[in-house]
């Protein structure tokens, strides 16, 4: 099915060769997966379902698994669970293709990393905190707020929103 070097390529030759309707499914337990330079993935678990159509195959697949991000607040590291769904229709022409543009390959080889991938940097949040009441770090010293309280406090006159102030007063 897959090599250990290839963990996410997947031979579906058998499959275009069914009727319409048939369906494969495939799945994957990784322990790492590194899906080029910008992302790895440690326990990618997931499920792929491989649908024989009209068109060519319909992939629907569920996935999930941890990656490092950094924290906007403290700026500290943490394991990020990330849980995503994916559909994909690879075509088997050029005439049956799908906005995606995706084809079946001649060798029948598909990669699912890229897609995969794709899926994933999604899910991954714009502003990661690693955890909801972190108190991030000083804007005066830089130490972490989390871990001890510096002192500092924030000069409220200093703030382009200091003048709404008063009408918050009764």
């Amino acid at each position: 099915m897959s090599s250990p070097r290839y963990p996410l390529r997947i031979n579906v030759g058998f499959i275009l060769h069914e009727e319409v309707g048939y369906n494969h499914e495939f799945s994957f337990d990784l322990p790492r997966a590194v899906l080029e330079d910008d992302l790895e993935l440690r326990q990618l678990m997931g499920t792929i379902t491989i649908g024989r159509t009209a068109q060519g195959l319909l992939f629907t697949g569920a996935f999930s698994g941890q990656t490092e991000v950094t924290c906007v607040r403290c700026l500290k590291s943490f394991d990020q669970n990330l849980a995503w769904d994916l559909t994909e229709l690879y075509a088997s022409s050029e005439k049956s293709a799908s906005d995606s543009g995706l084809l079946v390959p001649e060798d029948a080889q598909i990669d699912l990393a890229p897609i995969i991938r794709e899926y994933a940097l999604l899910e991954v949040p714009i502003n990661p905190v690693c955890r909801p009441d972190c108190k991030g770090l000083c804007p005066v010293c830089g130490q972490d707020l989390n871990l001890r309280d510096c002192g500092h406090r924030p000069d409220a006159g200093g703030s382009p929103f200091a003048a709404l102030q008063d009408f918050l007063k009764p």
